[in-house]
């Protein structure tokens, strides 16, 4: 596939996972070596269409401001691929615990399946986790779908929350719709929370605000093709309703050193591109 087309591919790709995201538009800005000068338009271009992916916002920042692009893209393509923090997760989850997330979790789901003794209680919602409830029947966890009514209860009977950050600053998250439904009735019942954070989730609070700000526009009833919040996929819930948090290097307390940036604020992102 020419480079060109290759990214239109990436820009137009929804429903995958923000890892495999990450891999594929890796390969199509190695591939612009013959167009050195292109790179922070292709960048550019992909943030616009996956705007609340915060993997690509972390690769298109520290790529477009490296001085070796094309040796930093695929630098930045094995970290995602060595990411330990399914690995972290599944090393801190208490032994035969009841686990409750929303969706279709990748980095949470890469920890739940190395632990045979969990059960995992998954809120569907918008019948997106299909795929990920075949994953954990797959390495024999056991699971069970939970209705939105049933939600609370569910949190109640948990030993943890898992909540998965698209992206995140020490403010803000941007998570599956849902989540807050979770993270409130945590609260509520003294049920840790756990947000997953892994590689390049972890944002300067410019790319966040971008987010919060293309949320808003999206969801303005005054707006031209307005979408009603509850129809969004993603939700935007602070920091605060959550208790720890789980990275490649293991569970800390939720407060400011453990959502550090790791990547460089790269304005040029910002600028509105032609399609």
């Amino acid at each position: 596939m020419h480079p060109i087309e290759h990214l239109r591919y990436v820009a137009r790709a929804q429903g995958a996972d923000p890892a495999s995201l990450v891999e594929e538009t890796a390969h199509a800005l190695g591939s612009l070596h013959f167009d050195p000068s292109g790179i922070v338009v292709a960048c550019r271009r992909i943030v616009e269409r996956h705007p609340f992916t915060g993997a690509l916002w972390w690769l298109c920042a520290n790529v477009s401001t490296s001085s070796e692009p094309f040796e930093a893209v695929w630098e930045l393509a094995e970290e995602i691929r060595g990411d330990r923090t399914g690995a972290e997760l599944a090393a801190a989850l208490p032994d035969d615990a009841t686990i409750v997330t929303i969706g279709s979790p990748d980095v949470a789901g890469d920890g739940l399946i190395r632990r045979g003794d969990v059960r995992v209680l998954v809120l569907d919602a918008g019948h997106t986790a299909t795929q990920f409830f075949r994953k954990l029947e797959r390495h024999d966890v056991d699971n069970d779908p939970v209705d939105a009514g049933a939600a609370g209860a569910a949190v109640r009977a948990a030993d943890v929350v898992l909540i998965e950050a698209l992206a995140c600053d020490s403010h803000r998250i941007v998570a599956p719709i849902g989540s807050s439904t979770i993270a409130a009735a945590a609260h509520a019942w003294g049920t840790p929370v756990w947000l997953v954070a892994g590689v390049g989730r972890r944002l300067p609070s410019g790319f966040i605000d971008h987010m919060v700000q293309r949320y808003e526009a999206i969801t303005d009833p005054d707006g031209e093709h307005s979408v009603d919040s509850w129809e969004m996929d993603v939700e935007i819930l602070p920091t605060s309703m959550v208790t720890d948090v789980i990275g490649p290097h293991g569970r800390v307390s939720m407060g400011p050193p453990a959502i550090q940036p790791e990547c460089p604020m790269a304005h040029e992102l910002l600028r509105h591109s032609a399609m």
